[in-house]
């Protein structure tokens, strides 16, 4: 335990260091909040009634502040194999495991930060905005909406982590971003080319992106593909696979 204490402080002391790390966590919490508000102003609801989720509405900003934490995650760990800094870390900490989980809690640590300030801000837009447009019993104390806040901060962290993984074993910053960003944004673009309703409802429930963001689900008529917490559990699976990988690649490969 102690010696994880360490590599997290270690961890910390580099992060501290990397060159745009609060602008780009700034671009997280701004991007969302201002993407989320601007759906919600653009957004009216029907006298007639409304189907739209006032959730989703409001959380709509995540879906491009996640692109800022994968970007996040693969600095932390591609810089050091880019400079060879990497063979430093594992000297002072041998075991492999430790390194990546320190570098995994501090992402965490830096993403759950962002994350509350991004979504808050993102449902704070929703709260003032969206009754002006139709939309009733919106607050962040209803049980839905809460649920659907606090998944979205928890949907940030684990795209931060499944990058982390992906950056680890790629190696390569630009190619571990095309790879995080295709699995986010590319399985939902497949979905859409097939035509067997079967087919696209399964591809949904398994895509990372489609799968997670059903935790932002506050009404039963929404037609999510996927439970709200079945859906998060769909992307801790992607994430945690992720990370075994890197491990198993940290413990086999040369540095």
């Amino acid at each position: 335990m102690r010696t994880l204490r360490q590599a997290v402080h270690a961890e910390w002391t580099k992060v501290r260091t990397l060159p745009g790390l609060l602008w780009l966590l700034a671009a997280v919490v701004v991007l969302t909040a201002a993407v989320s508000a601007g759906t919600a102003a653009a957004v009216r609801c029907p006298a007639a009634g409304c189907t739209q989720d006032p959730g989703r509405i409001s959380l709509t900003g995540v879906q491009f502040g996640q692109a800022g934490a994968a970007v996040l995650a693969v600095l932390l760990i591609s810089g050091e194999y880019g400079t060879g800094m990497i063979r430093t870390t594992v000297t002072a900490v041998p075991r492999r495991t430790v390194v990546l989980a320190a570098k995994a809690a501090v992402l965490a640590g830096l993403l759950l930060v962002a994350g509350v300030l991004a979504v808050g801000g993102s449902v704070l837009a929703g709260r003032l905005i969206l009754p002006g447009h139709g939309f009733t019993g919106f607050s962040p104390a209803h049980g839905p909406v809460f649920r659907a806040a606090a998944g979205s901060v928890l949907y940030l962290v684990l795209v931060g982590l499944l990058s982390l993984g992906v950056a680890t074993a790629v190696r390569d910053a630009a190619a571990a971003v095309g790879v995080v960003l295709g699995l986010l944004y590319l399985f939902p673009i497949l979905a859409s080319v097939v035509s067997d309703p079967d087919w696209y409802r399964r591809l949904e429930q398994v895509a990372p992106m489609t799968a997670g963001l059903a935790v932002q689900t506050t009404i039963t008529s929404s037609g999510a593909p996927i439970g709200p917490l079945a859906g998060l559990a769909v992307l801790a699976a992607w994430s945690s696979t992720s990370l075994l990988t890197a491990l198993t690649t940290l413990h086999t490969r040369d540095t």
